[in-house]
């Protein structure tokens, strides 16, 4: 009897024993991982909290050597705080942004040159990004981010992604023009009163379909455009096209059709989509492939098409890509932040565990289509995506994929590809400009003020802030860079 509890003794002894070196062991893996901090647009879910705690994590630390920590921002509060944060140096290592603001980003030292650090550690990303696809992203000859997503991006942002079955369901086919939507929202009201309108005020749809040459956005706070015809500047909101968009939008709130929501929560507009309750959103290329799943866990029966107003107008490539992943100055751990993103690109099993989640588990390969066994999200697809990994589901209908991928077959490329306005020499009428542009010109753009009446006092404050000045240095490097091509 004794022999025997000394056995049980002695085996629960190395049990502990081995327990207590395991711990120690992970504690000591643990201490050698550099963190990885990355600033992030969105709301958590419970599958990805688990995600990045365990499958995620570990592959990190095997592969990488580090400890990757997300803070996740509400959309609504994202650049606020990201402006915020880096400012009170926090510890940043990466962070995502829209292309426009690029010399506002690199002004502000939010973005550091990364030459140096793509060519040292970046180059499995290189093999799925060309060197072209960062000219978007370079101020003075120097690359200062990472273009968001390598894929077909003509028209980008001039498209409106729209609730199929329900367009079909109140008799019609098709939009074309913005009497389309506003017909649409108007039978939708009267037949489904649950739902609850358009997500979005899509101003650059719109802004296709009236303008009288293509614009290209090419200044912080959508101040200025380049016409593609004209190849000059423009102050976009002093335009006849800024002027026909906000007159619709009014019509549209004066009918009952938008939201409050829409202007003062401008920025959760794909949020508002993906509850199934809402009409229709910007859209780009592929748009309906990204939100479908979200659309369908609240409304199962969501048919989501993509539309191009004005179709029979040119389409431009304006930029490589519409946003940029970017390096702090400040980053504690710059080597990580691109290492992280080389890895995502380094092969088709990491770019799929990052965007999809586990095989087998939240998704499955099924004749060559991705179907997701969960409706959560992991990192954004459409922030991470390369045409050269990219799936599509099984209920994508093939000729809506050969459109995708044919897409900038007839595209032209814009004159102002690669122009990066340097806003040095005009950084105090810019932030005059931005503004007036946010408290008033947003609110006139989506409909909510009177256009009659707010219109030119809001206009007055824009010549006031300097709008002129900030047009003619915005020509100049234009003139420059257009001269240098």
């Amino acid at each position: 009897m004794k022999t025997r509890k000394m056995l049980i003794f002695l085996v629960l002894m190395l049990v502990s024993i081995s327990i207590l070196a395991a711990c120690s062991d992970k504690k000591e893996v643990e201490g050698k991982l550099e963190t990885l901090t990355i600033l992030y647009p969105g709301d958590e879910n419970d599958r990805m909290t688990e995600f990045l705690e365990n499958e995620f994590s570990e592959k990190m630390a095997a592969d990488l050597g580090l400890k990757v920590k997300v803070i996740f921002v509400p959309w609504a509060q994202y650049w606020e705080q990201k402006d915020i944060m880096l400012a009170a140096n926090e510890p940043i290592d990466l962070y995502w942004d829209g292309l426009p603001d690029l010399s506002t980003i690199v002004n502000k030292k939010q973005s550091m040159p990364l030459d140096d650090l793509i060519k040292e550690y970046g180059q499995d990303m290189l093999k799925v990004l060309p060197m072209e696809q960062f000219q978007g992203a370079m101020i003075d000859g120097k690359i200062q981010g990472i273009p968001s997503a390598y894929a077909p991006s003509s028209a980008m942002y001039q498209l409106v992604a729209v609730r199929q079955d329900i367009l079909e369901a109140v008799g019609m086919s098709e939009v074309k023009t913005p009497d389309d939507l506003k017909e649409f929202a108007t039978r939708a009201a009267e037949k489904f009163p649950e739902m609850k309108g358009p997500a979005d005020i899509v101003f650059k749809p719109l802004t296709r379909y009236f303008a009288d040459e293509q614009y290209n956005w090419i200044a912080v706070e959508d101040l200025v455009v380049f016409g593609e015809d004209s190849k000059k500047a423009y102050s976009y909101y002093e335009s006849e096209a800024f002027q026909e968009v906000a007159k619709f939008n009014r019509s549209m709130y004066d009918a009952g059709l938008y939201s409050e929501d829409l202007t003062i929560k401008y920025n959760e507009r794909d949020s508002r989509m993906q509850t199934g309750l809402y009409l229709w959103v910007e859209g780009s290329l592929g748009k309906e492939m990204e939100i479908i799943d979200a659309i369908k866990a609240n409304a199962p029966d969501a048919r989501v098409k993509t539309y191009l107003l004005a179709d029979d107008k040119p389409r431009y490539i304006t930029a490589t890509g519409g946003e940029v992943l970017g390096i702090p100055v400040t980053a504690p751990n710059p080597e990580g932040a691109i290492k992280f993103v080389n890895w995502i690109y380094k092969s088709k099993e990491n770019y799929q565990l990052a965007l999809y989640g586990v095989e087998g588990k939240d998704y499955e390969i099924v004749d060559g289509r991705i179907k997701k066994l969960t409706p959560s999200e992991f990192f954004y697809e459409w922030m991470f995506r390369n045409q050269n990994y990219q799936m599509f589901g099984p209920d994508v209908a093939q000729e809506s994929i050969d459109n995708y991928k044919s897409w900038d077959d007839k595209a032209i490329l814009s004159a102002s590809l690669g122009f990066r306005f340097n806003n040095e020499k005009v950084k105090l009428i810019e932030t005059a400009l931005k503004e007036v542009a946010g408290k008033d010109l947003a609110a006139i753009r989506s409909g909510f003020v009177d256009f009659e009446t707010g219109y030119p006092k809001a206009i007055k404050k824009l010549k006031a802030a300097g709008i002129d000045e900030y047009v003619a240095e915005i020509q100049r490097q234009l003139d420059e860079f257009l001269a240098s091509k």
